[in-house]
């Protein structure tokens, strides 16, 4: 299998913020099975469950949310893009709910090009996110949005591009542990 050639997930001490179990193995294209369409996968055969759409004021309340940032706070970026395109499709891909967790989709997507080893799709996404936050902030009055920091989802995406320029960014584990999202309390 060619999971053992892959550099493993580091640990990490993150917080965790739903009770869903966390895959065995982090999908990259061409590197993993399919999480879905491979009979191997860790999600072959699951039941797609549309989740209901996320709401800023009870996003909190919403599984589906916090497990798609559990899953990129603990370097499962595929996952974590799925689960928030699944809220994103839920949101009916338009307004502002739509355009935040397009920019998460991006941010995650980036870690995945990452992983690959593709220096310009990591720099597409990354400034797709930001181009995505930006028209977020400018819909909204806050600093946060569904329990983010607008300025540390951006200082995400920005480290990207500096790593780019240093050339560091194929699969780093100090970027990866470093990229990582904190909710506010309740």
């Amino acid at each position: 299998m060619i999971l053992s050639v892959l550099p493993e997930i580091p640990v990490v001490d993150r917080p965790r913020y739903s009770k869903e179990k966390l895959p065995p193995y982090s999908y990259v294209p061409k590197q993993t099975p399919h999480p879905v369409s491979d009979p191997t996968g860790h999600w072959y055969g699951r039941e797609e469950v549309v989740p209901p759409p996320l709401s800023p004021g009870d996003w909190h309340a919403s599984e589906t949310y916090l497990y798609a940032i559990d899953l990129f706070n603990h370097g499962y970026y595929w996952e974590a893009h799925e689960a928030w395109e699944s809220l994103w499709h839920a949101a009916g891909r338009e307004g502002t709910v739509a355009d935040w967790l397009k920019a998460l989709i991006k941010l995650a997507a980036s870690l995945v090009k990452a992983r690959e080893g593709n220096p310009r799709g990591v720099e597409r996404h990354a400034r797709r996110s930001l181009e995505l936050i930006d028209l977020v902030a400018a819909e909204i009055s806050e600093s946060s949005f569904c329990g983010l920091s607008l300025a540390r989802v951006e200082a995400i995406a920005r480290g990207f591009l500096s790593e780019l320029g240093n050339q560091t960014l194929d699969t780093n584990p100090a970027l990866l542990i470093s990229s990582w999202l904190e909710l506010k309390k309740n």
